[in-house]
């Protein structure tokens, strides 16, 4: 990967909001060339690609459209995720079913189609868990489950592409973004919950980014000092 980030061509999903759009900003601000996958088109008029990646076939068929286009690949950072808090009985199965697509199926199918690419370019990939892919929750069995399947697979492709493309695993804590804003009170953060904000967390993503060439960082945990769910 070059070491200039006004050469690097990055594949951010759910670039429109939260973390995902802290990222592209971030990029962008660098010099570097975010093209945002997401349902939605960013605020900022990043590239983008409107898509929904709970289809991992579109997923797959826009990731090679992007990557074409603009040369190839540099890197791509799977920031997408959804949540929908609730108890199994009571959350929809097209809904429980829903999360698990974007979050984990969503990310592997945009990881698969972005591989020649990046194996091309020597490029990295960042893939996005959550501290709840580490540590089990009641009332969050898609979510856990869909981020310990990012967490497994991450893993597993740290080993599988090991020499050839790096690949990093973020596990980021509770951060101030709208993904709690329609849930019930409860579900909530309480008014004294310490949380990061994006842009905090969207720094850990370029400095796993930038590193040399020899050197990668694996795992990065970034979370308030009073985060709960940590460890």
């Amino acid at each position: 990967m070059h070491p200039d980030p006004d050469h690097w061509r990055v594949v951010v999903t759910g670039g429109s909001s939260g973390l995902g759009a802290a990222v592209a900003d971030r990029l962008g601000a660098l010099g570097a060339t975010p093209v945002v996958l997401d349902r939605c088109p960013p605020p900022a008029g990043h590239a983008h690609e409107v898509v929904d990646l709970a289809d991992s076939k579109d997923a797959e068929e826009v990731v090679r459209r992007v990557a074409e286009s603009r040369g190839g690949l540099d890197a791509v950072v799977t920031c997408a995720g959804i949540d929908v808090p609730g108890a199994l009985g009571d959350v929809p199965t097209d809904t429980w079913e829903r999360i698990v697509a974007v979050n984990l199926l969503g990310t592997a199918s945009v990881v698969r189609a972005a591989l020649p690419y990046l194996e091309r370019s020597g490029g990295r990939i960042v893939t996005v868990a959550s501290t709840l892919g580490h540590r089990a929750l009641g009332d969050a069995t898609a979510y856990c489950a869909s981020k310990f399947g990012v967490v497994g697979f991450t893993r597993a492709l740290t080993v599988e592409l090991a020499g050839r493309v790096g690949v990093t695993l973020l596990t980021p804590g509770g951060m101030h973004t709208a993904f709690f804003d329609d849930r019930d009170e409860r579900y909530r953060p309480g008014p004294d919950a310490r949380l990061c904000q994006p842009g905090h967390v969207a720094a850990a993503v370029v400095f796993a980014l930038s590193q040399p060439e020899g050197c990668e960082v694996k795992e990065l945990v970034v979370a308030s000092p009073t985060e709960t769910s940590w460890p």
